[in-house]
């Protein structure tokens, strides 16, 4: 909308079925957000609104919650469900917090899709071949493109940790500062977007689907959880010795419970799930370890007041909203209903029946259906509409043949 209706104060409104809008453009049917479409307002958060620096025409974002016209958060919302889960836990005297770890990848323009992705060109004309995991050269030619990323994190007040060369070829993760945890999925999502938009400007393509490239490691978005007094900002997962306390625990009984339910939450695409069962440090699992990057959830060495829970589940393409939202509710259910973990793991381990994840969007989706708990911690008008809404997605991937299936099965009797 333009900058004078904004500063006047102009409601925006929208179709409630936006909410549940499929990534090819479709919708489900209207049963799933009212039969007649109604609108939504959308209110601007006066703290997430940003000048957009890689704009050359003036431009502004607003970060905006949808709320139904008479006034209560959209259950359809995923910043509206965040917000929820961080109350709850505000009502037991506790506030959590979070950051989290983002894995994306950097690439030539890709006109074409049915061709690979291949890493831009570098300065001695050659592409990037993989040996280039924790380097600091270069050679890539990528400094400009992330000079300006640099910058224009700064002007949007993003806050970095660290920064570096990922594991796959011209693969990059970014660290986010830890702190509240609406804050750092607004925080997560103006990156990923800040990303997509400085690549365009370079010639470049920034990808933070799961698993974009064959044989190589994929995307993913670590969130690292803990939980504070909110009076004292105490870690409530640590007692006055330093040691782990029941309420850590029970936090991780928690998420231990709910991640298979939750999978289609935090691996939301077809692609995710290439991800998930790539042998190399996949997380497709609810154990818990400490310093165990085989485990999905790891306990990374740190000193007391820093102790805190990773969850290795979600990848580079969840939202993260939901992702932290769904990490959060399970590690509070655990300390609401004093879930114990099971034992932790070191090493090599074989995963127990009873701490598998689905391994394909579609059994993801079914254990979605079937769980009350979701429905209970979400709603059921959420959880239904975010099912039919997938559904839809994956039936789409059906309707295509893959190049794999033309390839080697087209010359079978």
């Amino acid at each position: 909308m333009t900058a004078e209706g904004f500063l006047e104060g102009r409601r925006l409104q929208l179709a409630r079925g936006v909410l549940l809008q499929c990534i090819m453009g479709g919708y489900p049917p209207s049963r799933f957000y009212g039969s007649d479409d109604g609108d939504l307002a959308l209110v601007a958060d006066p703290k997430q609104i940003h000048r957009l620096p890689w704009s050359q025409q003036p431009r502004a974002l607003a970060i905006c919650d949808a709320d139904e016209l008479t006034g209560e958060s959209s259950r359809l919302s995923t910043r509206g469900q965040l917000k929820a889960v961080v109350a709850r836990y505000a009502a037991l005297g506790l506030a959590p917090v979070v950051a989290t770890e983002l894995e994306f990848f950097v690439f030539a323009p890709n006109p074409d899709p049915t061709q690979p992705f291949q890493p831009p060109m570098g300065l001695d004309g050659r592409r990037e071949d993989g040996q280039s995991a924790f380097s600091i050269s270069s050679n890539n030619g990528l400094r400009p493109f992330f000079s300006e990323v640099y910058a224009c994190m700064a002007a949007l007040g993003l806050p970095r940790d660290t920064f570096m060369h990922e594991m796959g070829v011209s693969q990059f993760e970014i660290n986010l500062l830890h702190g509240d945890p609406l804050l750092l999925a607004d925080q997560t999502f103006l990156f990923k977007h800040l990303l997509k938009e400085v690549a365009l400007k370079h010639g470049l393509t920034v990808v933070c689907m799961a698993k974009p490239l064959a044989h190589t490691p994929g995307s993913s978005m670590h969130i690292h959880q803990s939980v504070v007094e909110a009076a004292s900002g105490r870690n409530v997962f640590s007692d006055d010795a330093g040691e782990p306390t029941a309420t850590f625990r029970h936090f991780i009984g928690g998420q231990q419970a709910c991640l298979a339910d939750f999978t289609a939450l935090f691996a939301p695409n077809v692609n995710s799930y290439q991800r998930l069962c790539n042998p190399f440090a996949s997380p497709n699992n609810a154990c818990w370890s400490h310093d165990n990057r085989s485990a999905g959830l790891r306990i990374p060495a740190s000193s007391p007041v820093a102790r805190r829970v990773e969850n290795r589940l979600p990848g580079a393409d969840a939202n993260p909203y939901l992702a932290i939202a769904a990490s959060l509710a399970a590690g509070l259910y655990g300390i609401e209903h004093r879930l114990e973990p099971s034992a932790a793991i070191q090493g090599e381990f074989e995963v127990p029946d009873n701490l598998s994840l689905p391994c394909t969007l579609h059994a993801a989706l079914e254990r979605l259906k079937r769980s009350h708990l979701a429905k209970e911690l979400f709603g059921a008008e959420f959880i239904e509409g975010y099912i039919a809404s997938k559904t839809l997605e994956l039936t789409s991937f059906f309707d295509e043949i893959t190049p794999w299936e033309r390839r080697v099965l087209a010359a079978q009797a």
